[in-house]
């Protein structure tokens, strides 16, 4: 199988040595995102405003492999601080319908650029 590399205006730009997505086959692997505004390449501010910029940034690579988030078969979400899970399965439930994808939650000492959560997802687009 081949590999095609997915890339989007509407997310981040890859701040390292990394693609945004890359599609084998009906699999899309996406690659975390944190909640940089795609537009300033600035660090929205506050653990709320984050988690919707992260999911936005998700959303926008996922739509430029010809899916959507509800394609997502795994989630693995860091955050620096744990208590603000709940905040992202409020989040996570504007932008995902049921029935939701496998997920791990784990906490970190650090994200980069300061972020406060980062997340990750795999699509199949089968």
């Amino acid at each position: 199988m081949s590999r095609k590399i997915i890339s989007t205006p509407n997310a981040p730009a890859a701040i390292g040595t990394y693609s945004q997505a890359v599609q084998v086959g009906d699999f899309v692997y996406m690659s975390g995102q944190i909640g940089l505004d795609p537009a300033t390449m600035q660090m929205v501010d506050g653990i709320d405003a984050q988690i919707v910029r992260v999911f936005e940034n998700l959303k926008a690579v996922a739509e430029a492999a010809g899916g959507t988030l509800d394609q997502a078969v795994k989630f693995n979400i860091y955050l620096t601080d744990l208590a603000n899970f709940a905040k992202v399965n409020e989040t996570m439930a504007k932008y995902l319908k049921q029935p939701y994808p496998a997920r791990a939650a784990i906490g970190v000492s650090a994200l980069p650029r300061g972020a406060e959560v980062e997340a990750e997802a795999v699509l199949y687009l089968g």
